[in-house]
């Protein structure tokens, strides 16, 4: 058995360690916030926090963060208050079909760690997920809210 550090608890996992993270996040852990989309680290639907850092899980193996901070999307709203960005989501209807959103979240937790005042600029550079209902006008709003609050 193996160790990882996953929202902040130390979990134990029997994966091969060439597995990808998203696979022993989803099916050995259960925390199926982290959604599979390319397999290719593409678009992002995948998307967790490794050590802060917004990570897309299908390309990384398990064996490259044993000693790292893992956080996924359901760390965020641990205590039952949704953070920020969660909120600005919900308040200005971001998610259409909400497949990618759980991505979209985390990159945007990341982003505003590292720039709490982004310009649109710095939204669009750091926000590659991709969304299939388009919904980038409303990622970028909900983001510029959030860095407000």
């Amino acid at each position: 058995m193996a160790v990882l550090n996953v929202n902040g608890k130390a979990v134990e996992h029997n994966a091969e360690p060439d597995t990808p993270l998203l696979w022993v996040l989803r099916e050995q852990l259960g925390l199926t916030g982290t959604k599979y989309g390319c397999g290719i680290s593409q678009c992002g639907a995948c998307t967790v926090h490794v050590d802060g850092a917004a990570t897309r899980a299908c390309g990384v193996p398990v064996s490259a963060v044993a000693d790292k901070k893992i956080m996924t999307v359901e760390a965020l709203a641990a205590n039952g208050t949704l953070n920020k960005i969660q909120a600005a989501w919900v308040a200005l209807d971001v998610p259409q079909c909400g497949y990618c959103q759980s991505g979209m979240v985390m990159a945007a937790t990341a982003l505003l760690a590292a720039n709490p005042k982004p310009t649109d600029a710095d939204i669009d550079a750091a926000m590659t997920n991709i969304c299939r209902c388009g919904t980038y006008q409303q990622v970028r709003e909900a983001i510029h809210a959030a860095a407000k609050a």
